[in-house]
């Protein structure tokens, strides 16, 4: 329905945007990885996907999914195409793996990188390499992709793992966790990858 959306950019945040498009603010889903490509305001265009969510822990509804960039979107579209794999969890992969990562991880058979995902156990992971594994290879998908870092902080992160869907105690816990070990000025999505490896 909606190939892309353009305009100003009016709230970020981890989990999702606002962009005001002609006096209209779009609710706009994105991943970690575009997260890292967006500059903190003015104009920018997502490439978009509208879809109905009807999954065991939300309403039924209608909502928009935006990438940085064409080739995540088809990535997106790729993983929700295999059995067993929603949007919430394509989303989810997106934004804990680098998407080198997961292109690498497809297209190499190695099941144990998507595994590091939470909710993508051995069958799922192996579901994943057999379903995309030469569409990755042949379709227009490049694992040339470029990741733009962004630094925020712990309540950034703290509010993109709950819009993720994550226990907010839980969650800041294990952003506890990964400040402790690794310092106190870490980028908020490499915050948000080293807490989803807790949670």
């Amino acid at each position: 329905m909606y190939s892309y959306i353009e305009g100003k950019l009016i709230e970020k945040n981890p989990a999702y945007v606002v962009i005001d498009c002609q006096g209209i603010g779009y609710m706009i889903n994105i991943s970690l990885n575009t997260f890292t490509k967006l500059k903190d305001k003015g104009h920018f265009k997502l490439f978009t996907h509208f879809a109905i969510k009807n999954e065991a822990t939300t309403p039924v509804g209608f909502v928009l999914f935006g990438f940085a960039d064409e080739q995540e979107r088809e990535f997106f579209l790729q993983l929700i195409s295999v059995s067993g794999v929603g949007q919430s969890t394509a989303l989810l992969m997106l934004s804990s793996l680098a998407t080198e990562k997961l292109y690498a991880a497809i297209v190499g058979n190695n099941p144990a990188v998507l595994q590091s995902v939470k909710g993508i156990g051995a069958k799922s992971a192996q579901r994943i390499i057999i379903d995309l594994k030469d569409k990755l290879e042949k379709g227009k998908i490049s694992h040339d992709f470029v990741g733009v870092e962004h630094n925020t902080n712990k309540e950034e992160a703290l509010s993109g793992l709950t819009v993720l869907g994550f226990n907010k105690p839980a969650a800041d816990r294990a952003l506890s966790k990964v400040l402790e070990k690794e310092g106190a000025d870490l980028p908020v999505e490499i915050l948000i990858k080293e807490a989803l490896k807790i949670l």
